[in-house]
């Protein structure tokens, strides 16, 4: 059999194991919609009902923190909190507000081992962040600190961020920023209990200066609450070498539209 001929066969076997494994799965965990658990005909889709509950972040909306406004104001209008209180990164976008179903994708993800929903939040996300993207060298999660990762098995942002370059073809790297120490849950702390929470907790490995020195960086994360944990990841990339941070989450929590 010839190295073509081998490797035809070998597709079709692979390709049947996973249509096999595929079936399956199916029939012992039927499809069903993260957000009502209606059955539906395909893992990771939503039904119509639940869909129409999502508020995704369109324009327009804050150049620098995309919150989004009201009305048009114009091309380039900067929300009042971006102009009294600059951010460190260069953009923010999210994809959706966080209430409702958005809540309950981010909770699957991260505290139900629901990883299988990584792929289509970071489709949404991947049109959300469609410019960031665009302009980006590398694509970079926001790590959790080795004691965190142990407990949890796995880092939401970088299952997110790893579903991003896979569909953009951008670069992913994993390792270059660490969480240097253990900080509490941001969960019922006050915007300054954030940020002394997470002030300092990040830095760049020796190894991932090189791989950051100049780069413009798109950072990952899957919730943007008050900006302390971005923030202080972005200001810990800079320090590092990259040229340039912009964030993209899932969500956003987000009061209403200005």
């Amino acid at each position: 059999m010839t190295q073509t001929a081998f490797a035809r066969f070998r597709d079709a076997v692979l390709g049947g194991s996973r249509g096999v494994a595929a079936a399956a799965l199916a029939f012992v965990y039927p499809p069903t919609c993260p957000g009502c658990q209606v059955l539906l005909g395909r893992h990771a889709g939503i039904c119509g009902r639940c869909w129409s509950s999502l508020r995704f972040i369109e324009r327009p909306y804050c150049e620098v923190l995309g919150v989004p406004f009201s009305h048009d104001l114009g091309s380039g209008i900067l929300s009042a909190d971006a102009i009294a209180n600059p951010p460190p990164f260069a953009r923010l976008r999210s994809a959706v507000v966080h209430d409702g179903l958005a809540r309950t994708l981010v909770h699957g993800l991260k505290y139900r081992d629901r990883t299988d929903l990584a792929p289509m939040m970071a489709g949404w996300m991947a049109r959300a962040g469609e410019a960031l993207l665009s302009d980006c060298d590398a694509i970079v999660p926001v790590p959790l600190h080795r004691y965190r990762l142990l407990a949890r098995k796995f880092n939401q942002a970088s299952e997110l961020a790893r579903a991003i370059a896979r569909q953009s073809g951008k670069p992913l790297l994993l390792g270059v920023l660490r969480r240097t120490r253990p900080t509490r849950q941001q969960i019922g702390l006050g915007a300054n209990a954030r940020r002394v929470n997470v002030q300092g907790a990040f830095s760049v490995t020796e190894a991932g200066r090189a791989s950051l020195s100049g780069k413009r960086i798109l950072l990952i994360d899957d919730v943007y609450t008050t900006g302390a944990t971005v923030g202080a990841a972005t200001r810990a990339l800079r320090r590092g070498g990259a040229a340039d941070v912009s964030v993209l989450t899932f969500a956003r929590a987000l009061a209403d539209h200005i």
